[in-house]
């Protein structure tokens, strides 16, 4: 980087650069959505068999190319920007320096020395002589020479040093931006192959830490996110960004992005799919790495009791990889189950999903969206319960697969969006976890910071008709969150709640008449509920078949008469059998989310 170059350099060529390739990833973008949400959610509903099959599995290969491609394209435009970022900065010193040169009637010269000419009193009968100076970097050369010009009659020797100091200066910091920026922009460079394979995406994770590493400048002139803000001070912090701060934050943060609540749902999905294939493809590359498990157990070379034991081999396999295994190995399922819900857009008329929330901490969390909660006419937010956790997202993304097909039969025209939550760490064991309260107190606030966050994006609390449902232990965090703050809710349904710390529904915000209970005969959790202390205390008359046996504060939950919620019919049995296809349960269900109330069928 001389000063030829730089004098020469348009830093907007980059910035014009990043736009193209800005324009790229939306472009890949649009054509990864047209494959995902129209041809082959098209392309299930008529066609099925082996053929069908395999054109479904290429096409899915293709939108993981353009997904691939989009991430990419973010990362480059983002490196771009911040190289022009840098450039500009180097090339306004550069700028400002020669036009004070050139306004003092020096000479800058094709190598950036300043030539000035003589001048000062005269010594002699002559006046000091003009000369050459040549820019220093370094700090004691650069002083110096500056002490050099200040020993010159010659006024003119300290007032070129300055500017070819401050020209030498701009090279300097032009070259590093070179140096640092070029390595990066080149490990940007894709295979030349169309197979977008897992160490194509675990590279993906690896390149945005190299450009965030150097992007510091960069991103210090984009504004942050707010500390621990509202979803509303989210949203107002996004809405500030222009399009290129917004588009870098996503390719150099996706993660945080992704969980915050606040920010437009197409935004989070963007980000958090982008954390999922590059967390997917690092988990399977670790996985592949891990030596076969062995056979776990051989007969007894004892002959004796017992007949067979585990082997030695086994046990030192385990030792050494058995719990990461078994991490890695659960997280995938979960991740698999995500992917699965994607691919099923289309069948039996399932609307897009988008992935509002992801990670693998603790137990590890998702949030699926069935259909764009931004702009539903009605919206449910499931809270599972006990031991619900990333590795068994499955299940409970089917449910809300079920209420969204059942609310849209419902409800013709209007658009519905039912959203399964895994936000919070719930208990993993029915006892002792299960009866303590801090799992629910502690996951209360999440709860109340997402469907806030879905709130300020719908527009206000008339903008969607929203319920929240909790199953079991998560009718116990839902009602924990109504205590804590104000529930961003119309209505509230519980299946199978061992109790919502409250006695009676008055005491939710929904207020009684939008409080909804399911128990079934033979689901016994509600009886476990009292005994752990999880219901609320009110004065009452115990009875069994009728007959009182006990007077006096007693624990209620929502499937007691006493507190006061509408008892829906249940045709089903057990505590998970809510959600069976076609069951009164899962229509009850349906019916309060489209707020169709006429057509619940209370229990007699």
């Amino acid at each position: 980087m001389d000063y030829a170059t730089l004098k020469a350099l348009k830093p907007t060529e980059f910035s014009d650069a990043a736009d193209g390739f800005r324009r790229t990833g939306d472009m890949a973008s649009a054509a990864q959505d047209r494959i995902e949400k129209q041809i082959t959610a098209a392309m299930r509903k008529p066609l099925e068999g082996e053929a069908a099959n395999a054109a479904l599995g290429q096409l899915r290969e293709l939108a993981e190319n353009f997904h691939y491609t989009r991430v990419e394209c973010g990362l480059i435009s983002t490196a771009l920007d911040g190289f022009a970022y840098d450039l500009e900065a180097a090339k306004k010193k550069l700028d400002v320096a020669v036009e004070g040169a050139q306004a003092e009637r020096f000479t800058v010269n094709s190598d950036g020395s300043i030539s000035y000419p003589p001048g000062g009193e005269k010594v002699d009968g002559e006046l000091p002589k003009g000369g050459t100076v040549t820019g220093l970097t370094d700090a004691t050369a650069s002083a110096m020479g500056r002490q050099a010009a200040n020993f010159d009659p010659n006024p003119h020797h300290g007032r070129a040093q300055q500017y070819a100091d401050q020209i030498a200066t701009a090279l300097k910091e032009a070259t590093e931006a070179d140096e640092k920026w070029a390595p990066k922009l080149r490990a940007l460079k894709a295979d030349d192959d169309l197979t977008v394979s897992d160490r194509d995406w675990a590279d993906v994770k690896k390149d945005a830490g190299g450009v965030l590493k150097v992007a510091g400048d960069y991103l210090d002139s984009i504004k942050e996110p707010p500390k621990d803000g509202s979803p509303k001070e989210n949203a107002e912090w996004w809405d500030s960004l222009t399009a290129e701060e917004q588009a870098a934050y996503v390719a150099l943060h996706p993660a945080a992005v992704g969980a915050l609540d606040g920010l437009p749902s197409d935004i989070r999905d963007e980000a958090n799919r982008a954390v999922l294939s590059e967390t997917q493809a690092t988990y399977q590359l670790e996985l592949a790495s891990i030596p076969q498990e062995p056979t776990k157990f051989a007969p007894n070379p004892n002959g004796s009791y017992p007949a067979v034991v585990q082997t030695q081999a086994w046990q030192d396999w385990n030792e050494k990889y058995g719990e990461r295994h078994a991490f890695l190995t659960n997280s995938l399922k979960g991740m698999n189950a995500i992917q699965s819900r994607f691919d099923a857009t289309g069948k039996d008329g399932l609307p897009p999903a988008y992935l509002l929330g992801f990670d693998t901490k603790g137990n590890g969390h998702a949030i699926v969206a069935n259909g764009n909660p931004d702009t539903a006419d009605h919206t449910a937010v499931y809270v599972p319960g006990t031991k619900s956790r990333l590795e068994g997202a499955g299940g409970d993304i089917g449910r809300m697969q079920e209420v969204w097909d059942a609310s849209d039969q419902l409800a013709p025209g209007e658009s519905v969006s039912t959203i399964t939550w895994i936000g919070y760490d719930a208990p993993q064991s029915v006892a002792p976890e299960a009866m303590d309260k801090h799992w629910a107190h502690e996951g209360a606030p999440k709860l109340n910071q997402f469907l806030d966050g879905l709130q300020t994006v719908q527009g206000g609390a008339d903008a969607s008709h929203t319920t929240v449902i909790g199953h079991s232990y998560g009718s116990t965090t839902v009602g924990a969150a109504s205590q804590q703050g104000d529930l961003a809710a119309d209505d509230i349904v519980v299946a199978g709640s061992p109790g919502m710390l409250v006695p009676d529904a008055d005491d939710l915000d929904v207020g009684r008449d939008h409080v909804w209970s399911e128990a079934a005969r033979d689901d016994l959790v509600p009886v476990g509920g009292k005994v752990a202390g999880l219901g609320g205390l009110k004065w009452d008359v115990e009875t069994w078949n009728g007959v009182p046996y006990n007077v006096g504060y007693v624990q209620v939950v929502p499937s007691d008469e006493a507190f006061g919620a509408h008892r829906m019919d249940v045709d089903t049995s057990g505590h998970s059998g809510y959600w069976d296809h076609g069951s009164q349960s899962l229509w009850n269900q349906a019916a309060v989310v489209t707020g169709r109330y006429n057509q619940v069928k209370e229990d007699d």
